[in-house]
């Protein structure tokens, strides 16, 4: 049996490795280029928005208070009449990346326990570099991918952006198998 702890090398070389890749997925590469778009008239939008002094936060327009108040008839008006959408109000300010960088390592380092884990669950101590590759790969790819159809799905978000990150997904869960597979204990 394999434990845990016999894999910590993979799971933090796969997790950098993954780190330098999204930075060229994000940076160099033009796939994520129009994940978002600008709003037309956006002076105009960000001024009318600035009074209101929304606190960061996650905001859905327009939100019934109740399953009673989304059948009323002032809902369906104002749902008709639009503007229909969901967005993320942050902190004002520059937005530093020193944060998210890092959050998103704890990240790729907790797809890589998953993946270890299964991997450990399943295999034995010297597996065939494919059998620890397909087990290794399925586990990152569900992590890395699977939940982005959500956005989708439940919030209308492009079909572009979920395939973009999705393609994404696929080359971390190869690269994330390949270290493991090369690092699996003999």
């Amino acid at each position: 049996m394999v434990h845990l702890h016999m894999l910590w090398l993979p799971i933090v070389v796969s997790s950098v490795i993954v780190f330098f890749l999204s930075f060229l997925f994000h940076t160099v590469l033009p796939i994520h280029k129009n994940d978002f778009v600008k709003l037309p008239d956006e002076d105009k939008v960000m001024d009318a928005l600035r009074p209101l002094r929304i606190p960061p936060g996650d905001y859905m327009m327009p939100r019934p208070s109740s399953m009673a108040a989304m059948k009323s008839p002032e809902f369906a008006k104002k749902r008709n009449d639009g503007p229909v959408g969901i967005m993320t109000i942050m902190p004002n300010g520059a937005y530093g990346m020193g944060k998210s960088l890092g959050l998103w390592f704890v990240y790729l380092l907790v797809v890589g326990v998953f993946a270890a884990y299964v991997c450990s669950r399943a295999l034995e101590p010297g597996a065939h570099y494919l059998r620890v590759f397909r087990f290794a790969g399925v586990t990152a790819f569900a992590c890395y991918g699977m939940a982005t159809w959500q956005q989708s799905i439940w919030y209308q978000r492009k079909l572009s952006a979920t395939l973009a990150n999705n393609f994404d997904a696929l080359i971390y869960a190869l690269f994330t198998a390949g270290v493991f597979g090369w690092l699996w204990p003999r």
